[in-house]
């Protein structure tokens, strides 16, 4: 199969967003990735690449599940006065639809709870106005690190 040319006026990025404040060499690789807003209420964004597509020119699973880590780990862990070291202990998502080439994805996070152990958060992918999955995870606290 082969994939869309990528079109400049789809690769647009809207003007509240800016690089994610924090890479690493492995969010380099799926990158560029996104923000917008403070810490603790970060909104991550992508700009579906050909890079991020699976054989039917879709958004991958698995880059929505690094997402997915990557927005509820960073707000969760900023949520209070100061950062809270903490591990990812469980990840779930659920799939209500998808996104494909150029689309541009968001990823708002509703941090729950955070505990002396664990710390509890949802988060919400759309696609314009269209949510198309929900992911939530448990965090745990690493204390006196």
């Amino acid at each position: 199969m082969e994939f869309q040319k990528e079109d400049k006026s789809i690769m647009q990025i809207p003007e509240n967003f800016k690089p994610l404040f924090r890479t690493s060499p492995f969010l380099d690789l799926i990158g560029p990735i996104y923000q917008s807003g403070d810490m603790g209420s970060l909104t991550i964004a992508l700009r579906v690449e050909e890079k991020h597509c699976n054989a039917r020119q879709g958004l991958h699973c698995g880059v929505m599940s690094t997402l997915a880590d990557i927005a509820l780990g960073y707000n969760t862990a900023f949520a209070g006065d100061k950062p809270i070291p903490m591990s990812t202990a469980n990840l779930s998502i659920d799939y209500a639809g998808g996104a494909k080439l150029g689309d541009w994805l968001t990823i708002r996070s509703d941090v729950q709870k955070v505990g002396r152990s664990l710390a509890f958060a949802n988060c919400y992918f759309s696609v314009g106005d269209k949510r198309i999955a929900r992911a939530s995870a448990v965090f745990s606290v690493m204390q006196g690190k």
